[in-house]
């Protein structure tokens, strides 16, 4: 059973039980599988799994369900790590650029950084003249984006979700 910690509330963490654990280990590898599956992967009945599944899902532990697509396959093989320093990092300026980057599909991941930049994005182009051009119209036009320095992956070495909640 999920049950929320009332001594870390700030972090609404949920406390969860091998059984719990075992349902996100299999899902993350097997999103797909039937509940009868899944039931007999973590040794409970088909109706207490159903019930953790839907309890999980509820509180917020899982997100949501979909397709792990091959970047590469698809023709987006380019990948650059930016760093974005802010003119401004007030509150207001930090939302701005929050909101806009989200909107952006080429920006895979955006993190706040504690460092001598403010944020470290993962981007996915076709090439490098697809990027070049990205960085030129997009990103420099994101709010309050003082300047960046780009860093481009050769290789991706481990590229994984999370698989294992332990």
């Amino acid at each position: 059973m999920v049950k929320m910690k009332p001594d870390d509330a700030t972090n609404d963490q949920a406390d969860l039980d091998r059984f719990d654990r075992a349902i996100l280990s299999v899902l993350a590898e097997d999103g797909r599988i039937s509940i009868t599956d899944l039931a007999k992967r973590i040794g409970l009945s088909k109706s207490p799994t159903q019930a953790r599944l839907r309890r999980l899902e509820q509180s917020g532990v899982i997100i949501g369900y979909r397709a792990l697509l091959d970047p590469i396959r698809l023709g987006l093989d380019h990948v650059a790590f930016v760093e974005v320093r802010l003119s401004d990092t007030r509150e207001a300026a930090l939302t701005a650029f929050n909101v806009a980057v989200a909107k952006v599909p080429e920006i895979e991941q955006a993190h706040m950084i504690a460092g001598s930049f403010d944020y470290l994005l993962k981007v996915r182009t076709r090439d490098m003249s697809r990027y070049r051009q990205f960085l030129g119209e997009t990103i420099s036009a994101l709010p309050h984006v003082a300047g960046t320095s780009t860093f481009v992956a050769m290789e991706a070495v481990k590229e994984t979700m999370l698989a294992d909640p332990a």
